[in-house]
Formats: C-alpha cells, sequence, structure tokens
C-alpha cells in the first residue's frame, strides 16, 4: 500500500500541472476567440473553412493591440482616440465604467507605475498576524492630511485565488518590504504557502525597489 501511494503521489506531481496549465491555456485561448465576433459573419473561420479553428480569436486580438498600437504613434489616431472618449464620457454609467476601468489600466500597464511593483508584509488582520501584500499607491491625499501620517494603500490577496482580497491603508514605517519579486509573491498565494521563494537570494538576483516612505 505504501508503494502504490508513493506511485499515486508520483503521478499526481506529473500530471496535476500540465493539466492545469493546459486549463488555463484553454481558458485564454477561448476568452480571446471571442474577438472573432468582430469580423463579418461571412469571414468566420467556421464559415470560411466549415470548421473551427481555436487560437484564431488570439492571433486576431494580437492584431488588434498591435494596429491599435500604431495608430496611437500618429496625430490622427490619438485626435479618434480623444473623440471616442469624449463620446463615452457623455454617456452617464458607460462613462463611470470607462474612466475606472482606463485609470486602473493606466496605473498597471504603464512601466512608470509604481502598482503591483513591490511585495510587503503588513500586519493583518490584526496585529501579530503578518500577511503578504502588494503595494498600490502611495500618494493618498486626504487619508494622509487627515492621519497626519505618510500611508500606503496594500493590496492583500486571498488564497488560492490572487484575484480577489482587501484594500489596507498601512503607515509606512510600519510595513515590512521583502526582497521577493511579485512573481514568487503570486506563487506563494497560490500554493497556500507552500513554495517559497528561495532564501537567501542568489547575489545577481534583482532586489525590488525600495518602499517610498517619504
Amino acid at each position: 500500500m505504501r508503494q502504490l501511494r508513493s506511485w499515486l503521489i508520483a503521478g499526481l506531481l506529473v500530471w496535476l500541472p500540465v493539466i492545469a496549465t493546459i486549463i488555463v491555456i484553454r481558458f485564454i485561448i477561448n476568452l480571446m476567440d471571442w474577438t472573432l465576433v468582430l469580423l463579418p459573419a461571412a469571414w468566420r473561420p467556421e464559415n470560411l473553412f466549415g470548421i473551427y479553428i481555436p487560437g484564431l480569436g488570439l492571433i486576431l486580438a494580437i492584431v488588434v493591440l498591435l494596429g491599435t498600437g500604431m495608430a496611437l504613434t500618429n496625430i490622427a489616431g490619438r485626435r479618434l482616440v480623444n473623440y471616442w472618449e469624449a463620446l463615452l464620457a457623455r454617456i452617464p454609467l458607460v462613462r463611470s465604467i470607462y474612466s475606472g476601468v482606463k485609470k486602473v489600466s493606466e496605473t498597471l500597464l504603464m512601466p512608470s507605475g509604481k502598482s503591483f511593483r513591490r511585495v510587503l508584509l503588513v500586519e493583518y488582520p490584526r496585529k501579530g498576524i503578518w500577511s503578504l501584500g502588494f503595494q498600490t499607491s502611495s500618494d493618498l491625499g486626504e487619508v494622509q492630511e487627515k492621519t497626519g501620517k505618510h500611508v500606503l494603500g496594500v493590496f492583500v490577496p486571498t488564497t488560492p485565488n490572487p484575484t480577489s482580497g482587501f484594500i489596507v491603508l498601512v503607515p509606512a514605517d510600519e510595513v515590512v518590504e521583502l526582497d521577493m519579486t511579485v512573481d514568487e509573491a503570486i506563487r506563494m498565494i497560490i500554493s497556500l504557502g507552500v513554495v517559497v521563494p528561495e532564501w537567501p537570494r542568489p547575489p545577481d538576483a534583482p532586489l525590488a525597489p525600495p518602499v517610498d516612505r517619504t
């Protein structure tokens, strides 16, 4: 029975990561295939070739993104986008959703952004208990003015699903900065703390930028 158990565990260790990877990749491909609705019905693969070809939506999405990026590099494209945004800003409900998503996207994707670039330890949900978090902001305006402290916005994710979590506002002098990368922290969260980053770090490993405590 012990031998059978060891064989079963060894098999699971091989196949579980493979199956999980396939499921995630398949989900992404299926999600991207929704971009095919941008094409006229007569141009869609199932109508042209008579069969469904997975992955074409992903290719179309990349082409659309590259084309949009290229269009934004010239004045005409930028003016068109400004006109489009001005039009959306006149629609009450759409305006709120669009502006919020746009602001978050710019904060996360711009190279100069500081959000989700640092891994922090915060005492949450109470003193003496530490949780992993990601710095999201360092300029909180009214919060800093009324607390009299330099407060950081920290996202504390849940496990094993790091896409949900809590926003906590913590004084900068009460957080502990970690050298682990964001990718390493996410792997640790998803694995329920089983996959722990190597420590001490190799000499050539890049360090996280220091926390802004000013």
